[in-house]
């Protein structure tokens, strides 16, 4: 195949597939700016998470599915950490993170402000997808120096062997795909 189609929650997607190296692909799955898809999957995804005191995302790509769970949660505001500092930011908590869609090591970093309307509560990290899992440790380390406790870790979908992976909830895997011949991918089952 040379793109792969996906239904999430009754909306189609066609993805394309980007290459991780000469044999291995993922589909590329960018919820940011999809109106109809993430108010689709948000309900769903919620009725999943359940409650909790906050969600926290990274930028950028799952900062509008965070805003629309947390008006289906019944929330007034969710916490972004940001990838560069802002002249604004004062007392500045701070984490790496390497994945396979951000070309070398970057930081996390929640403003001091931030920091202390989370800590002691109860999170829920939310990202678009979960593959290998590093975005979401560095965020859970953040989250953690800043003083709160990750009680649950959501995306819309799970890549690859994430989705076996017991402690994240995900609407939907996502398969990884084997190379077969020039712009021609199977799934890796």
């Amino acid at each position: 195949m040379k793109q792969y189609e996906i239904n999430l929650c009754g909306v189609t997607r066609t993805l394309p597939f980007i290459a991780i190296n000469d044999t291995l692909a993922f589909a590329s799955f960018v919820i940011l700016g999809d109106t109809e898809l993430i108010a689709a999957c948000a309900p769903e995804l919620a009725k999943q998470i359940g409650p909790v005191d906050a969600l926290v995302t990274a930028e950028a790509k799952g900062i509008a599915l965070t805003y629309e769970l947390s008006k289906c949660l019944g929330l007034k505001e969710f916490i972004v950490a940001r990838k560069s500092t802002k002249s604004y930011m004062r007392d500045v908590v701070s984490a790496s993170v390497h994945s396979i869609t951000t070309q070398g090591e970057q930081h996390l970093y929640l403003d001091g402000v931030d920091a202390d309307k989370i800590r002691g509560k109860n999170i829920c990290l939310i990202d678009d997808v979960i593959s290998t899992g590093e975005s979401l440790s560095a965020l859970e380390k953040l989250v953690s120096n800043a003083g709160a406790d990750v009680v649950k870790k959501a995306a819309v979908l799970a890549e690859g062997d994430a989705a076996s992976r017991e402690d994240i909830i995900f609407l939907q895997k996502l398969p990884l795909f084997h190379r077969i011949a020039e712009g021609e991918y199977e799934v890796i089952d």
